[in-house]
C-alpha cells in the first residue's frame, strides 16, 4: 500500500512539473475539464460535492484507471487565504475508471472531502485536473465556502454500553438556493476528542414550528421538522456507538391543516352550508 502510495505522489510530482508554454497553447483544446460546485456554500461536516465534465478533443482515448495507463485523473483544492495547495489525507481515486474516446465527454461525481480534511470555516478554491499522454489539463478554480450554520437546538445521547463517549446532536439551519434548509450534525467527543460524522441536509425548513429531535434507547434518532406551510419532514436515522447512519425521509401532511381542509370539504359536499372563512394563518 505503501509503494502505491509513493508512486501515485510520483505521478502527481510529475504531472505538476513545468510544461512549455508553446505546447500548452498548443494541447489547451486537447482535453477540456470543468468543475462545478453542487453549492457555494457547505456546512462543516457536508460532503463536499461536485460534478466533472471531461470532453477529449485530442486523438488518442483517455484511459482512467485500467492496469498499465498513465491516464489519470485527481483533485486540487487550496485555502483561499494562502493560495497554498492543501495535502491530501487520502489518495482515493476521484472517480470510477472511465474511457473516453476521441470526441466524447462524460460527467462525474466528485467529493473534495474524500482528499481532504475540511474542519476548517472558510474560503476555498478547488479543481480538477487530468493528465492525459503526459499532458496536465487543468479546470478552472471554482470557489466554495464552508460555514458552521445557525443552531437551533441540540440534544446528547449517552451510551450505556460505551462509557466516557457522549454524542452532541445539533439542529442548524442555513440558506440554500433561496430557501432554508435544516441541517443535523453529530459529534462523538471523548476523553481523546472529539469526531464529527457527516452532516445531513434534512431539507426546507419553515421556522415558525421548531423542529423536534428524539432519541430512543435502542438508538433510533428522528428529526420532525415543518417543511412548508402544510407538510412535515420527518428524518431518521440508526446512531450506534460506532455508527451514524441516515435511514430515511418522509413526508407528511400538518394533521391540523388536513383536518381543516377536510371539513371545509364535507361542508361543500353537503347541502350546501358555507364552511367558516378564515384566514390561512389562523389554521396553524
Amino acid at each position: 500500500m505503501k509503494t502505491a502510495t509513493l508512486a501515485f505522489a510520483s505521478l502527481l510530482a510529475a504531472a505538476s512539473m513545468a510544461v512549455p508554454v508553446s505546447s500548452l497553447q498548443k494541447n489547451q483544446a486537447a482535453v477540456g475539464v470543468t468543475l462545478r460546485m453542487t453549492y457555494s456554500e457547505y456546512l462543516l461536516g457536508e460532503r463536499i460535492r461536485a460534478e466533472v465534465e471531461v470532453r477529449n478533443g485530442s486523438t488518442t482515448p483517455i484511459i482512467v484507471g485500467a492496469k498499465d495507463s498513465t491516464d489519470f485523473m485527481f483533485l486540487e483544492l487550496f485555502k483561499d487565504d494562502t493560495k497554498h495547495s492543501m495535502d491530501r489525507y487520502s489518495e482515493a481515486k476521484a472517480t470510477v475508471p472511465f474511457v473516453l474516446k476521441s470526441g466524447e465527454a462524460q460527467r462525474f461525481e466528485v467529493f473534495f472531502d474524500r482528499n481532504y480534511m475540511l474542519e476548517t470555516e472558510g474560503r476555498y478554491l478547488g479543481r480538477a485536473v487530468v493528465v492525459h499522454d503526459g499532458m496536465r489539463y487543468e479546470g478552472a478554480l471554482r470557489a466554495f465556502s464552508l460555514v458552521p450554520g445557525m443552531r437551533l437546538s441540540t440534544a446528547l445521547q449517552i451510551f450505556s454500553n460505551r462509557p466516557g463517549l457522549r454524542r452532541e446532536f445539533e439542529l442548524l439551519y442555513w440558506s440554500r438556493k433561496r430557501a432554508e434548509h435544516l441541517f443535523l450534525r453529530a459529534t462523538d467527543h471523548t476523553e481523546k476528542g472529539s469526531r464529527m460524522w457527516v452532516t445531513s441536509d434534512l431539507g426546507t425548513l419553515l421556522r415558525q414550528t421548531r423542529p423536534k429531535i428524539s432519541i430512543r434507547d435502542g438508538g433510533e434518532v428522528t428529526v420532525l421538522h415543518r417543511a412548508t406551510k402544510d407538510e412535515f419532514i420527518r428524518s431518521d436515522f440508526w446512531s450506534l456507538p460506532d455508527a451514524f447512519e441516515f435511514q430515511e425521509h418522509a413526508r407528511m401532511v400538518d394533521p391540523d391543516i388536513a383536518g381543516s381542509e377536510r371539513i371545509k370539504s364535507l361542508y361543500e359536499e353537503s347541502a350546501g352550508v358555507e364552511p367558516v372563512k378564515k384566514a390561512w394563518w389562523k389554521f396553524w
